[in-house]
Order: structure tokens, then C-alpha cells, then sequence
């Protein structure tokens, strides 16, 4: 099966956002790992600290939760 997770964290932006979704859907600009969360829990779905380590909730690209530089 070639599915994706259900939330996409994009690679940071060069101001160190980064986009996500959800379920294919644009839920905005990530600034932290907090901001993540909320998206999370505004979709409902589970938005415990384990959370963000769970590869079948969350695909981080271009770096993992902890990545947010987005100057090089």
C-alpha cells in the first residue's frame, strides 16, 4: 500500500515555517512543534507527545519535529 499518513509537515520555508496537512487539506503554517499540535487538535486527532513520533499519523519532510531553521 503506497498511502501517506494523514498529516504532512513540509520542509521549513527559508523563515522557518513549515506547511502542513491534514487528510490532504491545507491546515496552515507550522512555527514550532506546539503549532503542529494544535493542528492536530483542531482535526481531532491525537495530540499527545507520542504523536509526533508516530509515522503512520505524521510524515515530517525535509527534517523531523525538532527541525525548523529554515535559513541554510
Amino acid at each position: 500500500m503506497d498511502e501517506h499518513p494523514p498529516v504532512i509537515v513540509l520542509p521549513p520555508s527559508p523563515d522557518g515555517g513549515r506547511e502542513v496537512t491534514i487528510h490532504g487539506e491545507r491546515a496552515g503554517t507550522a512555527y514550532s512543534l506546539f503549532d503542529v499540535m494544535e493542528y492536530l487538535h483542531r482535526a481531532g486527532l491525537p495530540a499527545e507527545d507520542m504523536a509526533i513520533d508516530d509515522p503512520e499519523l505524521i510524515e515530517w519532510r525535509g527534517g523531523g519535529p525538532y527541525d525548523w531553521n529554515g535559513s541554510t
